[in-house]
């Protein structure tokens, strides 16, 4: 499918985001386009004070002075009080809610989203988390066209970008972000002057990146050396992965936020005991088939740390003590 209409080269925007990674792509749009207006989600109880903030991307429209609406659905308010935008084009990144036909009607050139995966792998909430914890070596940004199914559209730009072995979501986030905004840039001339190719997903290969839960998080050593590992950068900063600790007659909680691969004691011990130090001096644990050493913890109430600075100011745990909550 090609879009033929040739006649808008300065189209107006409506930028639709919520959380910090819609905000390198709402900048650069501005800067560009003439943005008539920004959605986000409403604002939200947040601090010590829970004072309600606005969103990252409602603070940063503010900066461009660009009006801000916050409906917490498209009721028929909200989409006549849209239509009365006169938008081109619908540009959305991680907005949050789910767009009704209604709505994706108004524009005459649609609504477009940049999605951070490769689709149609990772369709959904989660997809940096779930590549990651998946052990992908490579993911990307995908703009494509919106419509009713969830990250269903066809495609009509795709960048690829490769995961290390030491990035952590935190990292690609941040890179997936830029690449996000430059990505909507460029996808977004080839839209309106009629150049743009739109291809549609193969549906059949389709994987689906889930919300991410705690119990979830829980770190379970009967899983591979590698699989955990992954879980443990899928999973940094957050919700971050955690285990629970018996430490003499105290149960704790500790989020681990880094881990290394690390040869285990002699001798055959089953998953999850607890084998000492490892070579960074951090706890040692042993897995399905090795160990891994926690090399940075947050404990509950505490600053992260190194697992080496943990074990200085603590003794050594007794043993971990699994969540009958399965995953």
């Amino acid at each position: 499918m090609i879009v033929t209409d040739k006649t808008a080269l300065s189209p107006r925007l409506v930028f639709m985001g919520t959380p910090d990674f819609a905000v390198p792509s709402l900048r650069l749009l501005a800067e560009q386009y003439d943005v008539v207006a920004v959605y986000s989600q409403p604002p939200r109880p947040k601090g010590r004070g829970m004072r309600l903030t606005p969103q990252p991307v409602h603070q940063v429209a503010e900066e461009y002075n660009i009006p801000v609406y916050t409906p917490d659905r498209f009721d028929q308010t909200a989409i006549d009080e849209l239509a009365g935008l006169s938008p081109d084009l619908l540009v959305v990144v991680a907005y949050g809610l789910i767009l009704p036909v209604t709505v994706l009607a108004i524009p005459r050139f649609g609504a477009i989203n940049g999605h951070a995966s490769l689709l149609p792998r990772w369709r959904g909430a989660a997809p940096i988390h779930r590549a990651i914890a998946a052990g992908d070596t490579e993911t990307g940004i995908c703009v494509m066209m919106i419509e009713k199914g969830l990250d269903t559209g066809a495609v009509i730009l795709e960048h690829r970008i490769a995961i290390a072995a030491e990035d952590t979501t935190g990292i690609m986030h941040d890179k997936l972000a830029d690449l996000t905004a430059t990505t909507l840039a460029e996808a977004i001339p080839l839209l309106v002057n009629g150049t743009a190719i739109a291809t549609p997903q193969d549906h059949a290969n389709a994987s689906y990146a889930h919300k991410i839960t705690d119990a979830e998080a829980e770190l379970r050593f009967t899983s591979s050396t590698a699989e955990l590992l992954n879980k443990i950068r899928a999973f940094s900063p957050w919700p971050a992965t955690w285990l629970t600790v018996m430490q003499g007659d105290k149960m704790l909680r500790i989020n681990v936020l880094e881990a290394i691969a690390a040869k285990p004691h002699p001798g055959n011990k089953p998953a999850g005991t607890i084998l000492g130090k490892g070579a960074q001096g951090g706890i040692m644990i042993a897995t399905a088939d090795g160990a891994i050493e926690l090399t940075r913890l947050k404990p509950a109430g505490k600053a992260s740390m190194s697992g080496r600075d943990y074990l200085n100011g603590n003794p050594m745990p007794d043993h971990i003590i699994p969540s009958a909550t399965k995953e």
